[in-house]
């Protein structure tokens, strides 16, 4: 036998066995990955809007606290410190507790901390509350990519990572109109309250729903079958891991080249996100004259970042069922993608607000469909067990660029002009593609055909 067939036939031993309901097993529930998928964007969407409070109420909140930009930046970066160190230890949280409880924890957490938020009275308790809320909002990001590598075979985790992500976006579209609504109603503590209370009633419905396909009670047997079939064909065990030591675990994660890569990648491009969604409002404020009434308007840029990041997963997947590797499907993706971040620029040279905001939302749009190829990327290459730990390691790269990105900026703005930023913006993602193409591109990778079946010519290099 070959060691193929041996590594199969124990994944098939080793898998956990679909429990035994006799006669009064629960309805079930059709296509319930996708309801899983909902559920993750709805966390996604609760994420901003909890994050955004700040940055949509600033100068209202500098104000009354007394904050310069420097002292807002400090505050902005305590968060990404604090988010920083969460995600490299939420990854690994997660792997050892699971999506279902793990992301419980955080949601809860980050919600309470964004509620706490509105006690604030200096700079000093402001950065504290944030920091907390980081330390919370970070697990997000590592448990949802391991729901979606138990929950979705390789074609469709690019759409199912893009219908989550899309979350964020939806989150930093709808924040501006209810943040504004409710402080100017009441007072900016209120926005934080009201806010973080709807994360805790998320907590019920996931708590109810998700658990993994093989022990889960409402799946249905044909879906059970296609999750089951998908992973054994990947090679991927889908029982507990042999016991193994935390530096083992951490070795294997760090070991790898592609997780230094892709690291790397992120590091360097989610600045721009951090970039428009943290700073986006305040240069419309300064630059441009709108008013902190009116800054709902930018609703449309991060409306445009919902589509990018469905686009994004829709065309990788368009790609990859043409038969390119899985990895080569998104980097033919992220290419387009490179080549209109470069307009970045143009906002700050656009004669209108308008047409500022048109140029925004294209850059925006393109930045959202590469997160989601390159978050696909790592669910790609990374075992299961390893994936969270592995994601954290990413995402905390992509963390300190954003607490660069952020001390740049802050001296850009006082010293120079917010120009500056804007063309630095324009000339990371096509640096970045050449990077992932010579180390990803060019590794021979297994080739999709179908559902989650293999080629077998390609089933050596799986």
């Amino acid at each position: 036998m070959s060691e193929r067939q041996d590594s199969t036939s124990a994944a098939v031993v080793d898998a956990p066995q679909p429990v035994d309901y006799g006669t009064a097993r629960p309805w079930t529930i059709p296509h319930i990955r996708w309801w899983i998928a909902a559920l993750l964007f709805c966390a996604a969407v609760l994420n901003y809007i909890d994050r955004q409070t700040l940055s949509i109420l600033a100068p209202t909140i500098q104000s009354d606290l007394k904050l310069d930009d420097r002292a807002y930046a400090d505050v902005v970066n305590l968060f990404l410190i604090a988010y920083t160190i969460a995600l490299l230890l939420s990854g690994r949280l997660v792997d050892k507790v699971g999506s279902r409880v793990g992301l419980a924890i955080f949601v809860t957490w980050w919600s309470v901390a964004n509620m706490l938020t509105a006690l604030a009275t200096s700079a000093r308790s402001l950065g504290m509350f944030r920091f907390m809320l980081g330390l919370g909002e970070a697990g997000n990001w590592t448990a949802s990519p391991k729901a979606v590598s138990e929950w979705f075979p390789a074609k469709e985790r690019g759409l199912a990572i893009g219908i989550y992500t899309m979350g964020a976006t939806v989150g930093a579209t709808i924040a501006p109109i209810i943040i504004v609504a409710v402080a100017s109603k009441w007072h900016w503590q209120a926005a934080f309250f009201v806010t973080g209370a709807l994360g805790l009633l998320w907590v019920i419905p996931w708590l109810w729903l998700y658990r993994r396909p093989a022990e889960h009670p409402r799946i249905t047997d044909a879906e059970r079958a296609m999750l089951t079939t998908s992973a054994e064909v990947a090679g991927e065990p889908a029982g507990e891991p042999a016991k193994e030591s935390e530096l083992s675990r951490w070795g294997a994660v760090l070991g790898r080249s592609d997780v230094w890569v892709l690291a790397i990648g992120r590091m360097l491009t989610d600045p721009v996100w951090y970039f428009y969604q943290f700073w986006l409002a305040k240069y419309l404020f300064s630059a441009r004259g709108v008013a902190q009434e009116d800054l709902k308007v930018t609703w449309v840029v991060f409306l445009a970042a919902d589509i990018g990041a469905l686009a994004g997963g829709w065309v990788s997947g368009i790609f990859i069922k043409r038969g390119a590797s899985a990895s080569n499907g998104r980097l033919i993706t992220m290419l387009i993608c490179a080549a209109l971040v470069p307009l970045s620029p143009l906002v700050a040279f656009a004669p209108s607000v308008w047409m500022s905001l048109a140029v925004a939302m294209i850059v925006v749009l393109a930045h959202m469909s590469w997160l989601i190829n390159i978050s696909a990327l790592v669910v790609d290459v990374m075992p299961k067990r390893y994936l969270a730990t592995a994601f954290g390691v990413v995402a905390a790269a992509s963390a300190v660029g954003g607490i660069m990105m952020n001390k740049l900026v802050a001296k850009l703005v006082t010293e120079y002009s917010y120009t500056h930023a804007f063309v630095i913006m324009a000339v990371l993602h096509p640096m970045v593609w050449v990077l992932l193409w010579l180390v990803i591109g060019r590794r021979k990778q297994a080739e999709p055909v179908g559902f989650g079946v293999v080629s077998p010519s390609k089933a050596v290099h799986a």
